[in-house]
């Protein structure tokens, strides 16, 4: 009997684990920034949906991890290390901060995608793993699905059809 791969959503300020056949996919990645990362040896995957670059903007308590680049990708790396990858054999790869909307003027807070991108891959180079591949900027939306069995990113951006890293 063969198990049927479900599909393992995750949502916006959200992160989640699965191990194959399950393949994991967020959608809505406009600034965000949808982070994996995985060992592909193990057949192991995490994904976060980044919303902000950093938790010191938060107003709320207890604090979602999983909401803010300096915490998601520590938080990610934690969880998966827990349920078996190895630190050795984990690389990551991001898709999204997007810049939305065109703002006159050069305000670094209206930068959220940019901002998102560098916070993430800032936290990456701290953990020493490594970007495999990465969509990143423009100005469309995107969704990806990856498969931990394959180490494939398949990304659907919004008027440009479907890729894969």
């Amino acid at each position: 009997m063969f198990k049927t791969a479900e599909i393992i959503k995750v949502g916006i300020a959200d992160m989640n684990i699965v191990k194959a056949p399950d393949l994991i996919r967020t959608t809505g990645l406009g600034s965000c920034v949808g982070v994996v990362l995985y060992d592909q040896a193990r057949e192991i995957a995490g994904m976060a949906h980044v919303m902000l670059p950093d938790s010191s903007l938060s107003r709320t308590e207890p604090l979602n991890k999983a909401k803010f680049a300096n915490t998601a990708v520590k938080e990610l790396f934690d969880a998966l290390q827990k349920k078996g990858a190895r630190h050795s054999g984990m690389k990551a790869k991001l898709a999204g901060g997007a810049q939305m909307f065109q703002f006159s003027g050069s305000s670094d807070m209206m930068r959220i995608g940019p901002r998102n991108v560098e916070a993430v891959l800032t936290e990456l180079k701290e953990l020493h793993i490594p970007v495999a591949a990465q969509d990143i900027g423009g100005n469309s939306g995107r969704t990806i699905e990856f498969d931990p069995k394959t180490g494939l990113m398949h990304i659907r951006t919004v008027n440009k059809g479907n890729s894969e890293i």
